[in-house]
């Protein structure tokens, strides 16, 4: 019997732990767009690189990129 309080505290401890590092959500730090970035964009969709690969050479994510590609009016991925 005291075998099972511990295993059930030690059970609930463990899920009290996990649940607070789910609430610790990060916020995503929003970074603006320079000049020689943009043109970079417009490079690499000149030279027809994938869209993930362009991603990690500019750290950026593949979302970020294809919105700026879209509001530059440039193609980018399946759509060149």
């Amino acid at each position: 019997m005291v075998l099972y309080v511990l295993i059930l505290k030690l059970i609930s401890n463990d899920m009290e732990s996990r649940m607070a590092k789910k609430a610790k959500r990060r916020r995503t730090k929003r970074v603006a767009w320079t000049r020689a970035q943009v043109a970079e964009l417009r490079r690499y969709s000149k030279d027809k690189l994938r869209v993930k690969k362009i991603s990690r050479l500019m750290k950026r994510t593949v979302g970020s990129l294809r919105q700026k590609a879209r509001a530059l009016g440039i193609g980018l991925g399946h759509q060149r």
